[in-house]
């Protein structure tokens, strides 16, 4: 059998001295490394920093179509928008925001085109096969 009075006292953290109250605070010490050790930790590369570094991302967004958008709406230059059906619309941009544009037609009224049904736009001038 087990001796009662031991087995309490191994669980107990110990107990405080009510004449002191407080405790205390130990400080970690830790043994200098030499300078050669230091070095070669520090000299060492991960995996991932032994790794040829990768290109960067291209950037998400490169102003071409804001650009070519705003050379167009400044000149007012004929352009013919081809949509997804095949339906082709002669005019010029009045406007753009991220997800549509204004066409201002001559004799028929304005259209506001979402960009995701546009197929793709050019000037009107450059059609060659017609």
């Amino acid at each position: 059998m087990k001796d009662s009075g031991n087995s309490a006292a191994v669980g107990r953290a110990p107990e405080r001295s009510p004449e002191t109250d407080e405790f205390v605070s130990r400080k970690l010490i830790r043994p200098p490394l030499s300078n050669q050790q230091q070095r070669s930790d520090s000299d060492r590369l991960t995996s991932a920093e032994q790794r040829v570094p990768r290109r960067s991302n291209a950037p998400e967004q490169t102003h071409a179509e804001t650009f070519y958008f705003q050379k167009q709406m400044q000149s007012r230059t004929p352009m013919v928008v081809v949509l997804k059906d095949g339906e082709e619309l002669h005019g010029w941009i009045e406007w753009y925001d991220r997800n549509s544009i204004k066409l201002n037609r001559n004799g028929a009224s304005n259209l506001l085109l979402y960009k995701a049904n546009i197929k793709y736009i050019f000037k009107a001038g450059e059609n060659g096969h017609r």
